[in-house]
């Protein structure tokens, strides 16, 4: 699964762009209380450990 692929599905759920540094994105929802940082460049490949803990801080179903 690659970055822009990660932030379509954070998307599809209600996370909107807060704010941008570089290629760190962190993204927030308008009901959950946490903060979601996807770093790196859209078509780079996430590392399973990565996504699965942005799924995790997203309080997300495995994709």
């Amino acid at each position: 699964m690659t970055i822009r692929e990660v932030i379509k599905r954070l998307e599809a759920d209600g996370w909107y762009l807060a704010r941008t540094k570089g290629s760190h994105r962190q993204f927030k929802h308008p009901d959950k209380s946490s903060t979601v940082t996807v770093s790196g460049k859209p078509n780079v490949d996430v590392p399973i450990g990565t996504l699965k803990n942005i799924w995790r801080q997203a309080q997300l179903e495995e994709y």
